[in-house]
């Protein structure tokens, strides 16, 4: 597969229930089969999908799903059940429900992606560790200078009004 289509399926990828999951039907269209061909599979090996490797999207769910992508009106062909999603779990178990050599090339890059996703939170997890380990260490300097100034002035004499001051001259 070519950098495009990666890039369309890495934007099939949506976060719900806090994981991320694909769609049936954007999964049938890469697999190149039906979505009602692609959920009969499933079905019949429904002791391969616990719920944490594919669950079916409740109506607030789906909603706000839809709001995400371009779906066609209900009551003109649209979907008439709740969409099932797959968990990257469920993918890897999906390659074994579907024996075809488009779906073995599919799940193939599918699972590339979801490598490459962890690698980007791994690497933000690792920015974050440093940014607060340097904060942490500004505040610790910002807060000896002050206590040191604070130090400084208690023991400063206060400047008498009629003092001379000193420096520079400027004649006007």
């Amino acid at each position: 597969m070519n950098i495009t289509e990666l890039s369309k399926i890495e934007s099939m990828i949506y976060v719900v229930r806090g994981q991320k999951v694909m769609l049936d039907s954007d999964l049938a269209g890469l697999y190149e089969v039906e979505t009602k061909a692609l959920n009969q599979a499933v079905r019949r090996n429904l002791d391969r999908f616990p719920n944490d490797f594919m669950f079916q999207l409740t109506p607030e769910e789906y909603q706000l799903l839809k709001s995400q992508f371009v779906t066609s009106k209900s009551g003109r062909g649209g979907k008439q059940k709740l969409p099932l999603v797959f968990t990257e779990n469920g993918l890897a178990m999906l390659s074994g429900v579907l024996n075809s050599s488009r779906a073995v090339q599919v799940h193939i890059a599918i699972m590339r992606i979801f490598t490459r996703l962890r690698g980007f939170l791994a690497l933000e997890n690792s920015l974050t560790d440093r940014m607060t380990r340097l904060e942490d260490g500004t505040n610790k300097l910002f807060r000896v200078v002050f206590e040191r100034l604070d130090a400084v002035e208690d023991e400063t004499p206060i400047l008498k009004p009629n003092r001379k001051k000193i420096g520079l001259k400027t004649k006007n």
